[in-house]
């Protein structure tokens, strides 16, 4: 009996040992890493800048837009004045702002100021949006921002490019009021206004799904998320046009710009729901560029200073 007793846990111990030494060893950390890297999409390489995209951004100077706009809202068009400012300027990838000085932790964005103004009766609409685009062109906004001010109250998000996008909500809406969320990463509509200025062909077609613009959601109380839409490129000429339509939204947007380098935007239309209930009809609002003027803006803040007001034929304060 012992010696069957022995037999029986020699027998054991040898099928453990050998299963043991078939079974591939635990990999190290840095292999796990590895393997885990491999599952993440890559950014695309990096497009090389030209030239001429080198002596226009990098000259010193802004570009700054104004645009004649009527906007609509609350189901009629109002007059109103756009502007779009486009600077180069560095971005540091920690903090998520504008650097102080730019080094190893910042890389070089486009950035877009788009500001809209309107009266709505008594009151005064302003919108603001800010746009952070790596002039590398190959991944998505690292930041984008969105203020909107008017008499009842103001509301304000900004999105956060990580491993997702990381966006906080504020408004004064009871049904919106504080939100704090992740989506994964995916087009943002608001970088399709400087991905326009690199290179147009580029610009993504077809069915896709898109974050729509912070503006458009706020002002009309859509959740913040992607939808459903088609991107078409409109054919080379002397003016371009990009649309991009939401077939569940009920809702188009056209930016037009020209046909060659820089890419100036020249306006825009964008077609909705008039009113917040199904069969309210439609409307669209409209803008033009009145002027561009080329400078350093940041500097020019003394009275003196306002007649450049007049350069760009803007009549709002």
């Amino acid at each position: 009996m012992k010696r069957e007793l022995n037999f029986i846990v020699s027998a054991f111990i040898l099928i453990m040992l050998t299963q043991t030494g078939c079974r591939k060893a635990p990999a190290p950390a840095e292999e796990i890493r590895a393997e885990i890297s491999d599952t993440v999409p890559k950014a695309l390489p990096a497009r090389p800048l030209s030239g001429d995209f080198k002596k226009y951004w990098y000259s010193g100077v802004a570009e700054l837009n104004s645009y004649e706009l009527e906007q609509a809202r609350y189901g009629e068009l109002r007059d109103g004045e756009a502007v779009l400012i486009y600077v180069t300027e560095p971005f540091d990838l920690e903090k998520q702002v504008k650097a102080d000085l730019p080094g190893e932790k910042s890389t070089s964005v486009l950035k877009l100021n788009r500001v809209r103004k309107f009266m709505t009766g008594v009151y005064p609409y302003s919108i603001m949006s800010s746009i952070f685009y790596p002039v590398s062109d190959n991944q998505h906004a690292l930041k984008v921002t969105t203020s909107v001010q008017e008499w009842c109250g103001h509301a304000y998000t900004q999105v956060n490019r990580g491993e997702e996008f990381e966006i906080v909500s504020h408004s004064y809406f009871e049904a919106e009021a504080d939100q704090n969320l992740s989506l994964p990463l995916t087009l943002l509509e608001d970088e399709l206004w400087t991905r326009i200025r690199f290179e147009p062909d580029a610009l993504p077609a077809g069915d896709m799904e898109v974050i729509p613009s912070l503006e458009y959601l706020r002002l009309k109380h859509r959740p913040i998320k992607s939808y459903k839409a088609t991107g078409t490129l409109s054919e080379p000429g002397e003016t371009r046009t990009y649309t991009l339509t939401y077939p569940g939204l009920n809702r188009t947007l056209q930016i037009h710009f020209e046909g060659t380098f820089p890419y100036r935007i020249e306006g825009w239309t964008e077609t909705f729901q008039a009113g917040f209930r199904t069969g309210s009809g439609m409307i669209t609002s409209t803008a033009k560029r009145k002027k561009t003027l080329m400078t350093p803006y940041w500097q020019k803040n003394s009275r003196e200073d306002e007649s450049l007001r007049d350069s760009l034929g803007l009549r709002l304060k």
